[in-house]
């Protein structure tokens, strides 16, 4: 057990001292692991080798570069724009209509696209300068954008259930397909942090005129590529035509073919949108690694068992243990990248998870709940940081209190999931 905290210790101070974490937990990993075998370092650079291999070869893990590429070329695309229209046709005529329809622009938007980040700062482009120019006040346009684009890694396909699913080997279809109805009642949610905000504040989400149902028709006609797009992924895999691996290269390959179809894939844009796609796998990849080499370390040491143990000591129910374990998380997220975070911790909380009896789908969806607390959450918001580098007239600190009701609506939504778990156990339990 000793030795499990002081390597999680070294680890955290390192962190601290702004070594990057994948660095972080690769150091900790191979010393760790060296020293649990006697020093003996052929052993731990052995392990290195083998992780840096397999994860590089993996199979499984090929679907994270092409759902990133699909969300680079979707955005090129300007399909955000025709979801954003869509639902500002149908509901951009109440108080606070128009944050409404970003919130559930950036619910489509997250089904093509599987990143937050992305989410967020396409919505800051297609969004934020429509409610401004309608008189909606920086607290709830920025809070809106910055909150609805955590969507991004619920709705499938979403990165981060991919990660997840690869790291404690959980059926990745049946995530995706968990991440449905709790994405819709995490928009539904947010809708609702909208109503309350402009019930405190009305001036601050003024409605906009209300349109037609012939123009309301003609925005829906615009989206029927996004709703292709998801139904032609998300049912292949659903249907059992092709795994999620497949099922990727065939969204990345549909939306390429729309970027092209609509002439906006050129040979300069094409190679713009490979180049950060590349950019964003390295990364991830490079943080995976770090973490299975971390969790090599910590599995060969008696932590896992000792926690269980001492779990069982406790006398605590299971749903208390979990309780525990999302206020850890929520903690967490205040000071740390969210991938980092759930990849150091997993290999402490998930043996634990699998002990008291839950389904690993519905854990994992109560992750990725937690991590999109995390991405709103004061000092370490990712999305709030983006935020702030693509609106600097926005100052930090009106960022932070606009998103505050919306992590009040995430709260609430995870204490829903925990409650009942059918609400993210239903759809895969039909899955073939």
């Amino acid at each position: 057990m000793i030795e499990g905290v002081v390597g999680l210790t070294v680890m955290m101070a390192l962190a601290f001292l702004r070594v990057p974490i994948a660095y972080a937990m690769g150091i900790v990993g191979v010393v760790g692991y060296a020293y649990m075998r006697d020093w003996n370092w052929a052993v731990a650079f052995a392990m290195t080798q083998t992780k840096l291999y397999e994860t590089g070869r993996s199979y499984t893990l090929s679907v994270v570069p092409l759902f990133i590429l699909m969300g680079n070329f979707v955005t090129r695309a300007g399909m955000s724009r025709e979801l954003f229209r869509a639902a500002y046709a149908f509901i951009g005529h109440l108080r606070g209509g128009l944050a409404m329809a970003t919130v559930w622009a950036s619910a489509g938007f997250g089904g093509i696209c599987g990143s937050s980040i992305a989410t967020a700062a396409t919505m800051a482009k297609v969004a934020y300068p429509s409610m401004k120019r309608f008189g909606y006040s920086d607290k709830l346009a920025a809070g809106t954008v910055a909150s609805a684009g955590t969507l991004g890694i619920m709705i499938p396909p979403s990165t981060i259930m991919v990660i997840y699913g690869v790291f404690t080997e959980t059926n990745i279809g049946k995530l995706f397909m968990a991440g449905i109805l709790p994405g819709i009642l995490g928009a539904l949610l947010l809708c609702l942090a909208i109503v309350y905000m402009t019930w405190r504040e009305p001036g601050s989400g003024p409605p906009g005129p209300r349109s037609t149902w012939r123009e309301r028709g003609l925005a829906l006609k615009d989206v029927w590529g996004v709703a292709a797009l998801f139904l032609f992924v998300m049912g292949g895999i659903y249907g059992g035509l092709f795994t999620a691996t497949e099922g990727a290269g065939m969204g990345a390959a549909g939306a390429m073919a729309f970027a092209l179809g609509r002439g906006a894939l050129t040979l300069k844009t094409l190679y713009a949108a490979l180049l950060e796609s590349a950019r964003t796998t390295a990364m991830l990849f490079l943080i995976l690694i770090g973490a299975l080499m971390f969790a090599e370390f910590v599995n060969i040491t008696t932590m896992p068992t000792d926690l269980r143990a001492f779990v069982g000591r406790l006398g605590l129910s299971p749903i208390m243990v979990v309780a525990a374990i999302c206020a850890i998380y929520v903690v967490l997220g205040t000071a740390m990248e969210e991938l980092s975070m759930v990849l150091l911790t997993m290999p402490v909380f998930f043996p634990v998870i699998v002990q008291l009896g839950f389904d690993p789908v519905w854990f994992g969806i109560i992750i990725v709940c937690v991590v999109e607390i995390g991405l709103i959450s004061p000092p370490v918001g990712m999305n709030m940081f983006v935020l702030k580098t693509l609106l600097p007239e926005v100052s930090t600190g009106t960022v932070f209190s606009g998103v505050m009701p919306f992590m009040w609506a995430d709260v609430i939504r995870l204490a829903i999931l925990v409650a009942f778990p059918a609400i993210s156990l239903w759809l895969p339990s039909l899955m073939r």
